[in-house]
């Protein structure tokens, strides 16, 4: 009796394929980023022209940062109202918030830092300064000493700076909100209704927690470009690492130095940024 046998030849190409396709999804990109890092680290603690860069540009980190944070905090506030707005049926309410997002995106960032800065901020004090001298005409003069006494010497270029990011990227956040919103089905909002929920109950219970889970990948990639354009507040003479790279560099006239650190600097504050976020998404997607 003959035996038979049977043999499983393996598929031509699978592994390769398999191979090619671990090659092709594999993040070149980051290795790429973590060979520059380390050469980077290694000029700098190798070599004293790059060492004496970093050591001085950053004392400006911690400016840079601050700027950052405090300035997101309040356009996050700004946006959320904005956005608010952009959806709201009430006519003033839903131009007025569309006046602000179109005005600021329509201007660029660095023009609206130097008017926010030079010429709004200055017309606000301007304005606290006439109540003030209104409300001690009328006789209420404990009520004017807070208005009057304000001058713009009291508000620092960091704070107007500051105020100027936030005002910007509000509009851009907006934007955000809004479309995060809206990404509800409106069946959850009728629901909500139909439970005896008023609308901002609804509104901060039911819409908003599940708006602000869509849009946090958004929200984290308009935090890492705040950082970038942070820069631009060095045009006030705002002490961070942009401004403080163009003091070294024009009192060293190491200009290659200063800017490569500064460079490097941006670089990995946004790359670090870019991965939470993205791990942030990636987690938000599993649960998903």
């Amino acid at each position: 009796m003959t035996e038979k046998r049977i043999v499983i030849e393996p598929v031509v190409g699978e592994e390769e394929a398999s191979w090619e396709e671990r090659l092709r999804s594999f993040p070149w990109w980051f290795l790429a980023m973590i060979f520059i890092a380390i050469g980077v680290f290694f000029v700098v603690s190798t070599n004293e022209s790059y060492n004496a860069a970093f050591n001085f540009i950053k004392a400006g980190l911690t400016i840079t940062i601050k700027t950052t944070l405090i300035a997101y905090v309040i356009a996050l506030g700004f946006g959320l109202l904005a956005g608010l707005g952009r959806i709201s049926k009430n006519v003033f309410f839903n131009n007025l918030a569309r006046l602000y997002v179109e005005l600021i995106r329509g201007i660029p960032i660095l023009v609206l830092i130097f008017f926010i800065a030079l010429v709004g901020v200055p017309s606000l004090v301007n304005g606290l300064n006439a109540i003030g001298e209104w409300l001690n005409n009328a006789g209420i003069a404990f009520l004017s000493k807070p208005f009057t006494a304000i001058t713009n010497q009291d508000v620092s270029m960091n704070a107007r700076a500051i105020i100027a990011l936030a005002f910007t990227y509000g509009a851009y956040l907006a934007e955000i909100f809004r479309a995060g919103i809206q990404s509800i089905g409106k069946g959850q909002m009728e629901a909500a209704r139909s439970l005896g929920m008023s609308y901002g109950q609804a509104m901060r219970h039911i819409i908003l927690p599940q708006a602000i889970r869509n849009v946090l990948p958004a929200l984290g990639n308009d935090f890492v470009a705040m950082v970038k354009d942070s820069s631009l507040v060095s045009v006030l003479a705002v002490r961070d690492i942009t401004q403080v790279a163009r003091l070294y560099a024009g009192s060293t006239f190491r200009f290659r130095e200063a800017y490569v650190t500064l460079a490097v600097m941006y670089l990995t504050m946004t790359v670090i940024l870019s991965l939470i976020v993205q791990t942030v998404e990636r987690r938000l997607r599993s649960n998903d």
